[in-house]
């Protein structure tokens, strides 16, 4: 019997470290962005603050266009909730719950954005074009003057 407690005791401590990888990639996960950042009469460099450096910089004939790329995620209580779970349910099952937790956070790494963000000649936003990953900004506060492409489509089909 002895021998059977050290055995189960070896194999949980050689089990322990494997059983906190999807705790660590939930907390890993990329940070939300502050699209609040976005609205119409904000100084370009707030804006470079918030979502990194543009990809691409183009002149217009009213100032410029930025595209910029990147992966909104999520906010801190979110990723400290799942992290949470992920150890509660790793302790529950011995460790079992890796198999399922780890690849459902190597799939839930935040949603790629691009948009494009056009401003007037003294670098304020005067609007934004919603390139890819509308699904990102669902349910976010999202600023006066972003349209999608459907919307941007219908627009134009409208004559308007």
């Amino acid at each position: 019997m002895k021998k059977f407690i050290a055995r189960f005791v070896c194999v949980l401590l050689v089990m322990l470290p494997l059983a906190s990888c999807s705790v660590y990639m939930a907390s890993k996960q990329p940070e939300k962005k502050d699209l609040s950042v976005l609205q119409a009469g904000s100084d370009r460099g707030h804006v470079i603050a918030e979502l990194g450096t543009p990809v691409y910089t183009e002149a217009t004939d009213s100032g410029r266009m930025d595209l910029y790329k990147f992966v909104q995620g999520y906010s801190k209580s979110a990723k400290a909730g799942r992290a949470l779970f992920h150890g509660a349910a790793d302790v529950v099952t011995l460790g079992l719950w890796e198999a399922i937790g780890t690849p459902l956070e190597g799939m839930s790494d935040g949603t790629e954005v691009v948009l494009e963000v056009y401003y007037d000649r003294e670098d304020k936003v005067e609007r934004v074009k919603s390139v890819s990953g509308e699904e990102a900004l669902k349910g976010y506060a999202v600023p006066e003057g972003v349209k999608s492409p459907k919307e941007l489509s219908n627009k134009e089909k409208s004559g308007a």
